[in-house]
């Protein structure tokens, strides 16, 4: 069994599926929050992304607010709001808020990935501004050391979290802030060495905070778990397909079921993409996930795992999310719905939000 201490995460990006209204991908997201409580799950987190057909994901702040509605002990989080496309003030005064539904409970990550397209980074404004400056001034007025007092005020701590990259893992850093590391920097797919000099570097150089007295690494990948390994490659296909297409055609498009995409024709490139996106998550029976989860674990001394998962069939998904915990000795605290499947979008349960 993996280590029981580690805080285990789920990253919903709300991703679309092909045949459903966008609508139906942000119910899932609720829906699949209230099953990770149920599971165990110590925090769950929601993206933000503008203007990409395959995610519904855009506001996080409101979709935490609706998940709020439905849960009461699971910590709720952003990873993240992308700081560049917004105003300090505001975002503190929207996490604020939330802490208001959900106190205690509420986690702020931050990133300052640029929009998807330049059509979108025209849309959103985007400037060359100071992410680090930024990045203190929120915390300011979070923690009320700012020279603006923010209405309504937070209700307990939010803590702040950063998306890491080079850059982001040195202002990290600097701030006293915990991380969360994803992508090549895991050095899943290629080099096992990739990340550790950075990581390294981010512990020598931190700075500790009232936050913060000692640096802290959660990493971020794709895990899925089945029977077999041929079904968990199968799970993990249609988000590598996604990844591939969006690599050649620059059109991040939404979930295909996996017959679809094996009888449809791709080129050598698509072929090359959709492998090395597979290649880069963890996808196996629960012990083929458990010995490489613990060999990544170890190597980046991680404190929390945050699986980003996504497929197509959501029922497969709740199986995928189930066998997780249990390989984390998380013990459901009720019985789950029939099947292992979370309750399907628009049963009627999200609308009292």
């Amino acid at each position: 069994m993996v280590d029981v201490e580690l805080r285990l995460s789920l990253l919903d990006r709300s991703r679309t599926r092909l045949g459903e209204p966008d609508a139906a991908a942000l119910s899932g997201t609720v829906a699949r929050a209230a099953h990770a409580e149920q599971l165990g799950f110590g925090r769950f987190w929601v993206a933000e992304h503008h203007g990409v057909p395959g995610v519904a994901g855009a506001a996080p702040a409101v979709l935490l607010a609706a998940i709020a509605g439905r849960t009461t002990t699971i910590r709720l989080g952003s990873a993240g709001v992308m700081l560049p496309h917004h105003q300090p003030l505001v975002v503190a005064e929207q996490f604020a808020t939330l802490s208001a539904f959900a106190p205690g409970r509420v986690d702020l990550g931050l990133g300052r990935s640029p929009g998807f397209t330049p059509p979108v980074r025209r849309a959103l404004r985007e400037t060359d501004r100071d992410f680090a400056a930024d990045l203190a001034e929120l915390r300011g007025f979070l923690t009320g050391t700012a020279e603006t007092t923010v209405h309504p005020q937070p209700v307990g701590a939010v803590p702040l979290h950063v998306l890491a990259t080079g850059h982001g893992l040195q202002v990290a850093a600097e701030l006293g802030l915990p991380v969360i590391l994803g992508g090549p920097l895991l050095g899943v797919a290629g080099d096992p060495e990739a990340g550790l000099e950075a990581l390294a570097g981010y512990r020598r150089a931190f700075r500790p905070s009232a936050q913060q007295p000692e640096p802290r690494v959660a990493i971020s990948l794709d895990v899925l778990v089945a029977d077999t390994a041929a079904e968990a490659a199968d799970l993990l296909l249609p988000e590598a397909w996604a990844m591939a297409q969006a690599r050649t055609t620059g059109v991040f498009p939404a979930l295909e079921p996996v017959a679809a995409i094996r009888a449809a024709a791709r080129t050598p490139r698509q072929q090359q993409y959709l492998e090395q996106t597979a290649a880069a998550a963890i996808a196996g029976t629960p012990a083929q996930v458990e010995h490489r989860l613990a060999e990544l674990l170890d190597r980046t001394g991680a404190a929390e795992l945050v699986a980003s998962s996504s497929t197509f069939d959501r029922t497969a998904l709740a199986a995928s999310d189930a066998a997780l915990a249990a390989l984390f000795g998380r013990a459901p605290s009720a019985a789950p719905p029939a099947g292992g499947e979370c309750p399907p979008p628009g049963d009627g349960r999200e609308s009292a939000q």
